[in-house]
């Protein structure tokens, strides 16, 4: 047992702890998790590494950029650990994908924690670190956290965990490799999580996993269409989203079940990654072009108002130019809200990077600005649309740029950002559209 050989010397009680997170939701959840832990020792957040005794970087693998960013902040925590005695460790993907190799490149990191073993945060923290620890076992079944100790960084939204992993094995996506296979929670856990919530107040809850449409209960059977009618059925609740999903598993059913809710926000992230079906199936996607297309026309028939959001991987292996444009086409026909846009870059044990990568870098970039120029049309065209009409604002805060601006979302997941001398943060509020940018709206309180 990983207990049995750690000397426990420290005291969480007199530590101060920081976390630093790369990636995507489910790593800022790990991060909500891993700072309840942490608080229920004892310990305490600090605003910056500098001020802290613990130090913890929550890392995410899926692209290559994203390691980068990991080892160059690394970098700057080694700085702080010449200069003062601190406990530095690495938790989340990277630490999960690369283990001993971290510890190899970075010797002054103290412990490796991989996703599936954060029930072992606590005893390791508390070791006497003169021996470095490495805890990335897997888990078969799901390993609930209680919802309680969850320290949410936002008192207005929440993230409440649907499943884990993930089994499809997209030819460039390193998520089964770091995240594992896919784990279900139990349905009744997921609704009493939404019910506590809606009573501590929150407005929105947002069901996360890495591919929430294979959902199914484990103890029923029953799917994720029938869960999102019960958190539909919770009292209190008034906005439900849910991410991410996954064309091959996106079902009739999950589409009149959101049509059909009254909370579920009709607003979809549904990654296309390329607009050709001979690089879709390169990418051992599940679905074709055409496939995609008519679940987007499904959807707008069933919710004409219905906001749409993808990601695109620009330069996959062997991408043609004809390819490329195909990618261009859907942008052009979908014109969805908003996307994520990517260049590709191989991660280990992928089956796309046992193939050349044969796109070259500068190709890839030129490519990348194509897509992000057309959307950007897109965006400030679907945008200047709405200049005149008045939505419904869930304000989550202060904008960063100017405090004397609320800054919340639509129920589209677009950024509004109004004036008011009311404070509505953690309110809804009407907004009416008075001018926009590509990347947000700009409006007043009605």
């Amino acid at each position: 047992m990983l207990k049995d050989r750690m000397k426990k010397t420290g005291d969480l009680k007199k530590m101060k702890f920081h976390i630093r997170t790369f990636g995507c939701q489910m790593n800022e959840n790990d991060s909500e998790r891993i700072a309840g832990i942490l608080k229920a020792e004892g310990a305490k957040p600090s605003a910056s590494p500098e001020e802290s005794d613990l130090i913890i970087i929550n890392t995410c693998a899926v692209r290559e950029k994203s390691e980068e960013k990991f080892y160059s902040y690394l970098g700057k925590m080694a700085l702080i650990k010449k200069r003062k005695n601190v406990v530095i460790g690495v938790v989340g993907c990277v630490a999960q994908l690369y283990k001993s190799e971290i510890l190899e490149r970075k010797p002054f990191v103290d412990f490796i924690i991989g996703p599936d073993n954060y029930n072992t945060l606590s005893d390791i923290v508390r070791s006497d670190h003169e021996e470095k620890i490495i805890s990335t076992n897997w888990s078969q079944t799901f390993h609930d956290f209680p919802p309680e100790k969850i320290f949410r960084k936002s008192r207005v939204s929440a993230y409440v965990t649907v499943m884990e992993g993930c089994d499809n094995f997209c030819s460039y996506c390193i998520v089964p490799y770091t995240r594992g296979r896919e784990k279900f929670r139990p349905m009744k856990a997921i609704l009493q999580e939404v019910r506590d919530l809606t009573r501590e107040g929150y407005k929105e809850t947002q069901l996360l996993g890495q591919n929430v449409n294979s959902y199914r209960d484990p103890e029923s059977g029953r799917s994720f269409s029938f869960l999102l009618k019960e958190a539909d059925r919770v009292n209190g609740v008034e906005w439900i989203r849910f991410i991410t999903s996954h064309p091959k598993d996106f079902s009739r059913d999950i589409a009149e079940a959101m049509s059909g809710a009254e909370k579920v926000c009709h607003q979809l992230h549904l990654p296309v990654q390329s607009g050709s079906s001979s690089v879709l199936k390169r990418m051992n996607r599940g679905y074709t072009r055409d496939k995609y297309l008519d679940i987007i026309s499904m959807l707008r028939n069933l919710m004409p108002d219905i906001s749409l959001s993808t990601d695109i991987i620009v330069g996959y292996p062997g991408e043609t130019e004809e390819e490329f444009q195909e990618t261009l086409s859907v942008l052009d026909e979908v014109r969805f809200t908003n996307i994520f846009s990517f260049r590709y870059s191989p991660r280990p044990h992928t089956a796309a990077s046992r193939q050349k990568d044969s796109v070259p870098l500068e190709k890839k970039k030129k490519r990348l600005i194509q897509v992000q120029a057309l959307q950007k049309e897109i965006q400030v065209e679907f945008n200047k649309s709405l200049v005149g009409k008045t939505m419904k604002v869930l304000c989550l805060g202060k904008s960063k740029k100017d405090p004397q601006v609320y800054s919340g979302r639509n129920e589209g997941y677009q950024v509004v950002n109004f004036k008011s001398s009311e404070d509505f943060i953690g309110r809804f509020a009407d907004v009416r559209i008075t001018s926009c940018g590509p990347y947000s709206l700009i409006g007043e309180v009605v």
